[in-house]
């Protein structure tokens, strides 16, 4: 398949770098010191054992013209990335193109083929102009959940963590002709990647973590076993995800997992920094909307009362809108 995987960070590198190694016709779309990387040594891949793969045979170019029409566009940018390249997707597009979403938290797509009285509503916190609903059409789009960890550890190389799965799921359940060749790609590649009748239960039961240890953790400078270790923050956790499955359950979402398993799940996971830390630490915007904002936003949407993760929400857009004024980043430091 010619495959174009527009952002070559951590997942969209890993996922590059597998699926070229596996046979298909691999086209970054990147800019910068990515892109001249790439284009002179192939992507890197060290994998968790400390294997190194690369990928040669990969094109690279900033031109959505000169990579042309694909079978698949993995759209592997954060939430809120998509708007800025919503315009020049298109480009992409040949008749029967798919569009695999790689974005956590709740989608611009969420309420796309719902079904219901909220069927087609547009989630604004992800999607604040309609600009990304209309240059991607919801006919075009595949859902997917990433769970791998990786990280972009030098231009043009990413180290893998851990995590080889990625459910994907048709917006309306179905199971396509289509999903079932972007699962076969990904299998084939060394992915595991099932192809699920509700996409949206799989998008909750991550976002539930990720909307309340994520902030949290940004805002107390702590690592997932301390969140989940001290008191007060387990409390603050659990009464979030408490608000978030009032939620999705008015929604028509089920958790496969109990609540208390899934915080102690997460404190298993030991000393790791949340994505959203990391970007504090490193002053990049943090990825506060798709993973709270949209949240606090299905709230009022369901009438549902979110007190826990407003106050949160307020506190992290606050410290990124202090970040971007001072242009500065905010990490701790030993005395």
């Amino acid at each position: 398949m010619k495959i174009a995987i527009i952002g070559a960070g951590a997942i969209g590198g890993y996922v590059g770098v597998k699926l070229a190694l596996a046979g298909e016709d691999v086209t970054f779309i990147v800019r910068g010191a990515n892109l001249e990387a790439i284009k002179n040594n192939g992507m890197k891949l060290i994998m968790e054992d400390g294997t190194e793969h690369v990928a040669k045979n990969v094109k690279a170019t900033n031109s959505y013209d000169e990579a042309g029409p694909q079978d698949m566009v993995i759209l592997a940018l954060k939430a809120h990335q998509v708007d800025a390249v919503a315009e020049d997707v298109p480009k992409l597009f040949g008749p029967d193109t798919v569009v695999v979403t790689m974005q956590n938290g709740i989608p611009f797509w969420y309420f796309h083929k719902h079904g219901g009285p909220h069927e087609g509503k547009r989630v604004q916190s992800v999607d604040p102009t309609g600009l990304i609903s209309a240059k991607i059409p919801a006919d075009r789009i595949l859902g997917c959940v990433v769970y791998p960890a990786s990280a972009l550890i030098a231009p043009g190389v990413v180290q893998h963590i851990e995590g080889d799965r990625f459910p994907i799921g048709e917006l309306d359940g179905s199971i396509t002709e289509r999903a079932q060749k972007v699962s076969e790609a990904f299998i084939n590649a060394g992915f595991k990647s099932p192809i699920l009748e509700n996409i949206r239960s799989e998008i909750w039961l991550k976002l539930w973590g990720n909307l309340t240890f994520n902030p949290i953790s940004s805002l107390s400078h702590s690592t997932l076993v301390d969140i989940c270790q001290f008191p007060l923050s387990r409390e603050l956790a659990g009464d979030m995800m408490i608000e978030a499955q009032r939620i999705a359950n008015k929604l028509g979402i089920e958790f496969r997992v109990p609540l208390e398993k899934r915080i102690r799940g997460a404190e298993k996971v030991g000393k790791h920094k949340t994505s959203m830390l990391q970007d504090v630490e490193a002053g990049r915007a943090p990825e506060i909307d798709a993973l709270v904002g949209s949240v606090v936003e299905l709230g009022r949407i369901t009438n549902t009362a979110t007190p826990h993760i407003n106050t949160v929400y307020a506190l992290v857009k606050l410290l990124a809108k202090t970040m971007e004024e001072e242009n500065g980043k905010v990490k701790l430091e030993s005395c």
